[in-house]
């Protein structure tokens, strides 16, 4: 064989022993390396890939004592045929070939209504300036403390108790510890009867709308306000009552009233960040008092007030056992885990506990068991101080420069803490075309069309979060956006008067582009990434699961930037003239013409460069 058998990925996160027995076993079990072809050598295998020749041993030796090679003295390494023994072969054609047909649709009963939604590209991390909610940086996650209380749970001990047949009951040990960590920190008190873990928020709210609403039940829910939510509602036939929502939160009056359930986010409105005031608060109890209502208390972001201290939670101030609480184990952990609860009347958590079984019959207990060991060693309680101080750092650093740089643009709700801002900018404004054009700048602001369920949805506001974006990046990327808003008000156009003062050539160009990253996207909205290696080479990936990929190469002569792929773009050699200004690449063609814009992550500045060149 004089081409490798397989390809390493330079970006996985797996070894090269254990991408090279990934790759092996695919190839096995598809049909790449049939029954009575041999294998490469370990000393061939391994020139081919570039490795040390013990990596490829050691993974031949793997597959030779777990059954899927056998050697053969004196002829080499072959795919042992019993491997395959009782597989149907595959003859390469997919169901959707084979059955071609359009007599599903006629069969749902029922589905899912979904609305458009915003969702930030996959490879949000890579953007210099990620200003978006509820995506978090890794770097966030315990990982360290995380292992540690994975390791008790998987303690023999431990594993004899969550591993048998336990019916529906959650792990008595996590149960134990939100009632005794989790729920005073909100005020709450309850019995083990009146809580039931969950496969998250979400499933906390689609069991309790499929319990306690039908078509028969008005629901008022927040406008604007969170969308899945109202599709659960939607689903179940319930006229929906849109109610407002302003600086103190959910308004309450008169169009509450005869509502069987009122479902809010008291701690920071979702979407606006508001927090709901004592007064409102009263309120709304009250209200739900006189008119026979519950309230659905979604806690999905424990208030975490930076400017005064929190409030307690609705159902900690309920004397009616009205309230019906949901949360869970910090949105940083519950992104992974999937860890969720209700805090119920027990009757109600007997009756949530039955149809839960018929879902998932429970959470996964081994993660139950390690959330606990996490609890129970007091990592939840320092990672929760932790966290808070984190986003406090970089709520207050938004706050600041939102109010240097956009004080003349933009207002904000008037959040009192939380991990979002609301902005409002001036009525004929269209925050669609800058959340567009600030993405192409690396600035990922969202929009908010998709949180209103009424035709009134303000054109002129977005969101800015702080919970993927390092506090170091946040005041340099609000005056990005600064100077992005100047640009568009001018009305300012991209052409070549305008960049030619960042234009790069010769050596400062090679410089700028070398070892750098290109995130850019496709004509049909797909991300793509370019890397552009030292030697001359390039390779880019497209597509939201990396489905395309192709190589090619890279050089510069004097003030034109060459490229050309050996698939993309027809595999034509393409020349540029080149500008770079901040994180904003743009390519030019001969003719002084906008051809090309990304985003570019270099290994150094451009005035690092020049420096150093100098």
């Amino acid at each position: 064989m004089n081409e490798a058998i397989i390809y390493l990925d330079p970006d996985s996160r797996l070894s090269l022993q254990a991408q090279i027995r990934q790759k092996l076993v695919e190839g096995i079990v598809l049909g790449a390396f049939p029954v009575g072809q041999r294998l490469p050598s370990s000393r061939k295998l391994a020139e081919q890939l570039n490795v040390a020749r013990n990596t490829v041993v050691l993974v031949y030796q793997q597959l030779l004592d777990e059954g899927y090679l056998i050697s053969r003295e004196r002829s080499g390494i072959f795919v042992n045929a019993a491997v395959l023994e009782g597989r149907v072969s595959f003859d390469g054609k997919s169901r959707t070939q084979l059955y071609k047909s359009s007599h599903w649709q006629q069969r749902f009963k029922h589905t899912p209504m979904m609305d458009a939604e915003f969702l930030p590209p996959p490879n949000w991390q890579q953007y210099p300036y990620p200003f978006i909610d509820g995506y978090f940086d890794t770097a966030l996650f315990p990982a360290r403390e995380w292992r540690e209380a994975s390791r008790l749970a998987l303690g023999m001990r431990e594993i004899n108790e969550w591993a048998g047949e336990s019916g529906d009951a959650d792990d008595a040990m996590l149960v134990e510890q939100i009632r005794t960590r989790i729920l005073p920190r909100r005020g709450i008190q309850a019995g083990p009867d009146e809580i039931l873990v969950t496969v998250g928020t979400q499933q906390a709210l689609y069991i309790l709308s499929e319990l306690l609403v039908d078509s028969t039940v008005p629901v008022a829910v927040e406008e604007p306000g969170y969308p899945d939510l109202r599709r659960m509602l939607a689903r179940r036939g319930a006229p929906l009552v849109h109610q407002p929502v302003d600086d103190e939160g959910m308004q309450v009056d008169t169009r509450l009233d005869g509502c069987g359930l009122v479902y809010v986010t008291p701690s920071h409105q979702a979407p606006t960040a508001v927090t709901m005031s004592m007064e409102r608060r009263r309120a709304l109890l009250e209200k739900a008092n006189q008119q026979d209502f519950l309230v659905l208390e979604d806690d999905f972001e424990f208030e975490s007030n930076f400017l005064q201290q929190p409030h307690p939670a609705l159902r900690s101030i309920d004397s009616e056992n009205r309230v019906v609480y949901v949360s869970c184990l910090s949105k940083v952990l519950s992104s992974g885990l999937r860890l969720g609860f209700i805090v119920a009347a027990a009757e109600l958590i007997s009756q949530a506990r039955r149809l839960r079984r018929l879902m998932v019959r429970h959470p996964a207990l081994n993660n139950q068991r390690a959330a606990a060991f996490f609890l129970s060693l007091g990592h939840y309680d320092s990672f929760m101080m932790h966290l808070h101080r984190i986003f406090r750092e970089r709520w207050t650093e938004l706050r600041l420069a939102l109010n240097f740089y956009l004080v003349e643009h933009f207002e904000t709700t008037r959040a009192q803490g939380g991990t979002s801002y609301w902005l409002r900018g001036p009525d004929d404004m269209d925050m669609d075309f800058l959340v567009e054009q600030a993405a192409r700048r690396g600035i990922l602001i969202e929009p908010v069309r998709h949180y209103y369920a009424t035709e009134n949805a303000p054109i002129n506001c977005f969101r800015m979060g702080i919970t993927g974006i390092p506090t170091e990046k946040i005041r340099e990327g609000v005056a990005a956006l600064a100077d992005l808003l100047q640009q568009l008000t001018r009305g300012d156009a991209d052409t070549w008067q305008q960049w030619s003062g960042y234009a790069l050539e010769g050596e400062i160009l090679r410089s700028a582009l070398c070892e750098s990253t290109l995130l850019c996207k496709t004509v049909y909205g797909d991300p793509c990434t370019i890397k552009l290696l030292a030697d001359g080479s390039m390779y880019g990936r497209a597509g939201y699961a990396n489905e395309d990929t192709d190589t090619g190469e890279w050089w510069v002569d004097g003030e034109f930037w060459h490229r050309r792929w050996r698939r993309w773009s027809y595999g034509e050699e393409a020349v540029y003239r080149t500008v770079i200004r901040g994180d904003a690449i743009k390519w030019f063609d001969r003719d002084y013409k906008l051809v090309e814009s990304a985003v570019v992550r270099p290994a150094q500045g451009v005035d690092a460069i020049r420096d150093d060149l100098d």
